[in-house]
């Protein structure tokens, strides 16, 4: 079945790259969520910190190939999940991380695993909320990282590409998903 949900993560070129990558999801679109009003949805406008809009994607997914928490698992690795309003050299409100649904049914999946996040960190600075609204960023945004491939990225080339090969399993989900991510990592070098 296919469902939606949206994830701020700094600069949303990055965040939708690494979304578009993951088995099981159908779209990708970055956009401006939660915002003030609707006149405001432009990039000049929320870069100005003014009108509490968040750079964001709304990721739609197929639910019988990709988990809701594996969608989590994967931002959760490439956030940085203590730092309010800033992701990489990027700071400004607009860049605030944070985890919005659209089906109240998922704060149930999204809550515990930010509670598992938060206990690693001393400060936990991610949002937490239903999406009030999203709109759509400009043409020039979407798709941005494969319209320019040496464009900024604020997360990690090797995230973006370990990250869709990742053998999630939910069940293994009981550590934050950096530590797993790089208890991989180190595993598979040690193989090499």
């Amino acid at each position: 079945m296919k469902r939606s949900i949206c994830f701020a993560g700094g600069c949303f070129w990055g965040m939708e790259a690494l979304y578009r990558r993951l088995p099981g999801v159908v779209d990708v679109t970055a956009g401006y969520a939660n915002g003030d009003e609707a006149s405001h949805a432009n990039y000049d406008d929320v870069c100005t910190g003014l009108t509490g809009f968040r750079e964001a994607v709304r990721v739609e997914y197929d639910d019988t190939v990709v988990s809701l928490p594996h969608l989590l698992f994967a931002f959760f690795a490439v956030i940085d999940p203590e730092t309010p309003n800033r992701q990489g050299p990027d700071f400004g409100s607009q860049y605030q991380t944070g985890v919005y649904w659209m089906d109240p049914a998922d704060e149930a999946v999204i809550r515990p695993i930010a509670a598992l996040e938060a206990g690693a960190v001393p400060f936990f600075a991610v949002e937490l909320k239903p999406l009030i609204c999203f709109y759509p960023a400009e043409t020039y945004h979407q798709r941005y990282l494969e319209k320019h491939p040496r464009g900024y990225c604020h997360v990690a080339p090797w995230k973006l590409a370990a990250l869709p090969a990742y053998p999630f399993s939910t069940e293994d989900y009981v550590l934050p998903a950096k530590v797993l991510l790089d208890q991989r990592r180190e595993a598979e070098s040690q193989e090499r």
